[in-house]
């Protein structure tokens, strides 16, 4: 979909701001190089807003923003913020960057920002849209509801697909919230519903026991983490979602499969999130998971092929700006 000659990823390591740049790149078919920042103070006290570390410049040898740069720069996350602007500045503005998720700093960030409907960060170069980009597209869907898992496809429907994020900097799993949660899950297993279950690395270990203890009985699978994640399988083969509200990303990736998505809120919380499922909400697509299967179908939402389109745009009258100054001429001829 783009014509880019290189790429990078540019976050402090998050898995979360990762996978959402990830996803943008994957629909935008490039291939990126993934670079961390990992910023020390007192430098990082003055993120997003302040400038790098002098020795993490372009022209240092252990910088992570080392030249030759790209073409398109996709990043996410306040500490990144700082170097895209580095990036852009030391290319003489020759790479395009984007910038996931509100930079704090104002539209000026980025070439292109985008933003959740939520946010109230607007612009001419803002996208906002009610979900975020991810890694979990129809065609990954159909690709593996047509050749799933044998240990997957052996479980009789209905079937639910459970993604269990965990602890977080807003979200707490209380003993009362584990208990509740696999009370529900129990009940739900309990009305006829096969179960697949996939954690994650912040799932508390005494959610991921009790977890544990519940595969041991009929029609439950959980991912052991000893193969490749049956992630996409679980979402293609299920006739709804529970979904921990602990993740904006999960929350998303569940609404691509069209089905009911159910959500268990833990202890916390935080405003965007709670508005992101308000709007989930509105759509009839999220439901409160009480141990039974709610909703009905609904038609599929993934806003990543729409955030990529305009990205694509962008880039490309970006790069027909820049080759037609003055300046770049120069450049290309030298």
């Amino acid at each position: 979909m783009l014509h880019a000659d290189s790429a990078w990823i540019l976050t402090d390591g998050k898995a979360g701001d990762e996978t959402q740049c990830l996803g943008l790149a994957a629909a935008l078919g490039v291939e990126p190089e993934l670079r961390r920042v990992a910023p020390r103070a007192p430098w990082v006290w003055l993120m997003p807003w302040g400038p790098i570390d002098p020795r993490e410049a372009p022209g240092r040898r252990a910088s992570p923003i080392a030249p030759p740069f790209p073409d398109l720069l996709i990043a996410s996350g306040r500490r990144a913020v700082p170097y895209v602007r580095q990036v852009k500045r030391a290319s003489g503005g020759r790479t395009f960057t984007v910038i996931l998720k509100d930079p704090r700093t104002g539209t000026s960030a980025a070439d292109f920002i985008w933003v959740g409907e939520h946010d109230r960060l607007r612009g001419e170069n803002v996208m906002a849209t009610l979900t975020p980009p991810h890694r979990i597209s129809a065609a990954r869907i159909a690709a593996a509801r047509a050749a799933p898992p044998a240990a997957l496809a052996a479980l009789p429907p209905p079937r639910a697909a459970v993604l269990v994020g965990g602890d977080s900097r807003h979200h707490t799993f209380t003993s009362a919230d584990i208990t509740g949660f696999v009370d529900r899950l129990k009940a739900l297993r309990a009305s006829g519903v096969s179960l697949m279950i996939t954690a994650s690395r912040r799932t508390p270990p005494a959610l991921r026991a009790a977890l544990a203890e519940l595969a041991q009985e009929e029609r439950v699978y959980l991912w052991d983490g000893s193969s490749e994640n049956p992630y996409v399988a679980m979402l293609a083969l299920a006739d709804a979602v529970v979904v921990t509200a602990d993740s904006t990303n999960m929350a998303g990736e569940a609404a691509v499969t069209g089905r009911p998505v159910l959500v268990f809120e833990p202890s916390g919380g935080h405003p965007r999130l709670k508005a992101l499922l308000e709007g989930l909400r509105h759509a009839g697509i999220v439901h409160v998971f009480r141990g039974r299967l709610e909703g009905s179908a609904y038609q599929p939402l993934d806003s990543t092929p729409s955030i990529a389109e305009a990205v694509a745009r962008a880039y490309e009258a970006h790069r027909r700006r820049f080759l037609s100054s003055p300046r770049d001429a120069s450049v290309a001829d030298a």
